[in-house]
């Protein structure tokens, strides 16, 4: 009998513990509502919320490429077919398997040299805003592409976004649920976005002055013409060249804090990602900035429980607890990590998960006050039959990101700097050059 390596993704959820190995697993068990059915192949996967981007992927396998270049063809299609939650302005964070080891990229941006919490108060801000270009940071998607591509890549740029060009020059019909969100984006930005500055998303965006409907072919050649660009220079026209001229100049004109010198001296940077043990398996994050920590808190936590095979009211009680407090701890120690108060070494140890454990009774806590952001990220993982693996994240932070769309370019600026707190005295506290704490982040 031929033996075969066979690739498989499922959705990773909290009770790993439930997962001992193939031969244990169930695969008509679903224990929450949403129910993907696991995927096997021999030569590749693609997994990705739009299954326009997940078959850009796999053609790009199909050509010769590798996992890596699969994501990043997918990646890039989703700016164009899910603009509703990423874009080509906003932030990427990955995790790579290759050769037996596994590499992190975080390629989420800093505040832009020239703005400070004076400078926010002078123009009449008491808090930091959602839309507009303060809360804009520079951008790390393209470069995330671009590095992922020169350091595991096998096929060019020009090649692993010719999916995404063709999207974006031809259009594609908005899918059923696409078409929900995209709706209910241009009725928030519709009643929040005031001023010049913002007519580039309506004419981006909202052609003939409405969200595209569900079936309607949607195209975007100012789009195709910058993702050609970044793929024709490796990402130096965003960063370096005609694009970042754009950029800044569109900034400047309204009045924005985003310079060509921020964009210049932008490089993504290469980090060792962190982990914890849980139930005989390893699970990996991008360190902080990431909040990739808050999951691994918890699972530090729910180590101490006893956890049955089928999980009773008890244990859902304590992984809710378990996320709470991990969260709680997030929030008030996870920043750029240059501005921390403690390391993740500390937020992970034995002695801080059995104090937070100790913490857990059979009442509930009382949680803090919060109203939850609305959605602004994709997710994709990546395999090919070489064993090369991707678990990657791209984000605008909410939905379209700032409402500002670089004119002629196609490209949404992402809002992700109205995560930083108003206070420069908090670990996470808005300061020129910082990176901002980032809910969204890839496990592996």
């Amino acid at each position: 009998m031929k033996t075969e390596t066979v690739l498989f993704m499922e959705t990773l959820y909290f009770s790993l513990n439930e997962r001992k190995g193939i031969a244990a697993m169930d695969y008509l068990y679903h224990p929450y509502p949403s129910q993907r059915m696991t995927v096997f192949a021999k030569n590749g996967v693609v997994a990705t919320s739009q299954p326009l981007a997940a078959q850009a992927g796999l053609d790009v396998l199909k050509k010769g490429g590798n996992a890596i270049d699969a994501a990043i063809a997918a990646a890039a299609c989703l700016t164009v077919v899910e603009p509703t939650s990423n874009g080509i302005g906003g932030d990427a964070f990955a995790l790579v398997w290759t050769d037996g080891k596994l590499y992190g990229l975080n390629a989420s941006g800093y505040a832009p040299k020239s703005i400070s919490i004076e400078a926010l108060k002078e123009l009449g801000y008491t808090e930091m805003p959602k839309y507009g270009f303060a809360p804009v940071t520079v951008p790390g998607a393209p470069a995330a592409w671009a590095a992922l591509s020169k350091r595991f890549g096998r096929l060019p740029l020009v090649e692993t976004l010719a999916p995404a060009i063709a999207y974006a020059e031809n259009g594609y019909p908005v899918s059923p649920v696409l078409g929900k969100y995209w709706a209910a984006a241009f009725r928030t930005y519709k009643e929040a976005l005031r001023g010049p500055e913002f007519a580039a998303w309506f004419a981006t965006f909202a052609p003939g002055g409405r969200a595209p409907k569900i079936g309607e072919v949607w195209a975007s050649p100012d789009h195709a013409a910058t993702l050609r660009s970044i793929a024709e220079t490796e990402a130096e026209s965003f960063y370096r060249g005609e694009l970042a001229e754009k950029i800044a100049a569109f900034s400047k004109q309204y009045g924005g804090f985003l310079a060509a010198d921020d964009l210049a001296e932008y490089e993504p940077e290469w980090v060792e990602p962190i982990s914890v043990s849980y139930r005989g398996y390893e699970v990996w994050e991008i360190p902080p900035n990431g909040q990739g920590l808050v999951a691994l808190m918890a699972l530090n936590i729910m180590n101490g429980f006893d956890v049955p095979s089928v999980p009773d009211v008890e244990t859902h009680h304590r992984q809710i607890e378990a996320m709470k407090l991990a969260f709680a701890d997030g929030k008030a120690y996870i920043a750029d990590r240059r501005y921390m108060n403690c390391s993740p070494d500390e937020l992970l140890s034995e002695s801080f998960a059995a104090m937070r454990r100790a913490q857990i009774g059979a009442e509930a806590l009382t949680p803090e006050p919060g109203t939850p952001p609305k959605g602004g990220t994709v997710y994709l993982a990546a395999a090919d039959g070489e064993g090369n693996m991707v678990s990657f994240i791209q984000s605008n932070y909410m939905g379209f990101g700032s409402g500002l769309v670089v004119p002629g370019t196609g490209i949404a600026l992402h809002n992700r700097g109205h995560n930083f707190a108003f206070d420069e005295r908090h670990p996470n506290g808005w300061r020129q050059g910082k990176s901002r704490t980032i809910q969204s982040s890839p496990a592996f």
